[in-house]
């Protein structure tokens, strides 16, 4: 009788230690998913209204109102919408290579919802495409995770190459800008003069370092180095798998699709239509910067960037980083950012509707999954 005791409680003490280990895990699970999600939306929204809190909104509707032309800003979203689906091309490449023969309609609207995601949930885009092919697929998770961040990886190499290239073809623009407002130029160079920033610099330097040649059996360290490893090993797989040519054409394609559709959109307005193409790629690089903020859609953070280089070609003269921002630049940005978010809703919509439609064909037989590939086939 005592024994039986004894066991229920000890049943009793593991069941009440299981439960606070659950509700601690819940407890940061939930921490964290208010981090991750919460804090850029915060982020975005305080830099938009940081933004556009001291503008004049009559004269921004006046210009939206008389010096648009929106049938620019439509060919722009044309534009759009092709970039998206070369992206599903150049992944359809890569998930070949892995055995994965995913339909190209199936690959157009996953990345379609992706980024009307993005727009509620900063990141989560990504992993959610690569949830729902693999579902649909009937394939493991992380082999389309692992060629999903080889197609993120490309593209961060792609901007850092054009955001070198940029910068060496418009120096003179820059170099104008800070010599007009030395206070920026003072500033920048106080910071690169700091011994804060150079102990900073060379710690960090060390401990990547560190990270690659310590030995440790600390699971923090063997996580990362896990991480940098499939990181890696994504973009690796690109340059031996076949059909590499055909993946740098479709880089290709997308980003001069990113390029142009904003190079159409300065035609839409009377003070842009003369910017050039050297200073719409400028405008392009440090948008495309400015994505890396985690913010929703680039809100905010977009706007801002453009806002800087429309200044370094004399629109938005007044250009201050405490602000007011000149209505004219941030008219621009709102119009062109407006009408991107609004496509990237519409089609999140059609997306949406035609997998609901897909995954009930499927269903009922009327579509085969084909969940073996069968080599690279353009």
């Amino acid at each position: 009788m005592l024994l039986r005791q004894n066991e229920k409680n000890l049943l009793s003490l593991q069941r009440t230690k299981i439960n606070k280990k659950l509700e601690k895990k819940s407890l940061k699970q939930i921490l964290g998913t208010t981090i991750k999600y919460l804090i850029p939306f915060i982020i975005g929204v305080g830099l938009f209204y940081w933004l556009y809190s001291n503008l004049n909104v009559e004269k921004m509707k006046e210009i939206m109102r008389s010096d648009v032309n929106y049938w620019w800003i439509g060919l722009a979203l044309v534009i759009s919408v092709f970039s998206h689906i070369f992206r599903a091309f150049r992944w359809r490449l890569q998930l070949r290579a892995l055995d994965i023969d995913a339909p190209i309609s199936a690959l157009i609207n996953s990345i379609f919802g992706t980024y009307s995601v993005n727009l509620i949930f900063p990141r989560l885009g990504e992993v959610w495409r690569s949830g729902y092919i693999a579902e649909r697929q009937k394939t493991s998770f992380t082999t389309v995770f692992g060629s999903m961040v080889g197609d993120r990886l490309s593209d961060s190499v792609t901007v850092l190459a054009l955001t070198f290239f940029t910068f060496f073809l418009a120096q003179d623009a820059f170099y104008t800008f800070l010599n007009t407002y030395p206070q920026i130029k003072d500033g920048l160079w106080d910071i690169m003069m700091s011994p804060l920033t150079w102990i900073v610099v060379i710690g960090a330097i060390a401990c990547v370092i560190a990270l690659f040649t310590v030995k440790t059996q600390n699971k923090l360290v063997e996580k990362i180095r896990l991480m940098v490893k499939n990181l890696w090993d994504g973009l690796y797989v690109i340059t031996k798998m076949k059909g590499k040519w055909w993946f740098l054409f479709y880089t290709f394609l997308i980003w001069g699709c990113y390029f142009t559709q904003l190079y159409v959109a300065t035609f839409a307005f009377s003070y842009t239509v003369d910017l050039g193409l050297k200073a719409t790629l400028v405008l392009f690089v440090l948008s495309s910067i400015s994505m890396g903020i985690p913010t929703n859609g680039g809100l905010g953070a977009w706007h801002i960037a453009i806002i800087f280089g429309l200044s370094l070609y004399g629109i938005g003269a007044n250009f201050s980083p405490s602000g007011p921002f000149d209505t004219q630049a941030s008219t621009f940005a709102m119009v062109v950012w407006g009408a991107q978010t609004l496509l990237l809703i519409a089609l999140g919509i059609y997306a949406f509707a035609y997998m609901a439609v897909d995954k009930h064909k499927i269903k009922n037989g009327k579509v085969i999954v084909r969940t073996k590939g069968t080599g690279i086939k353009l």
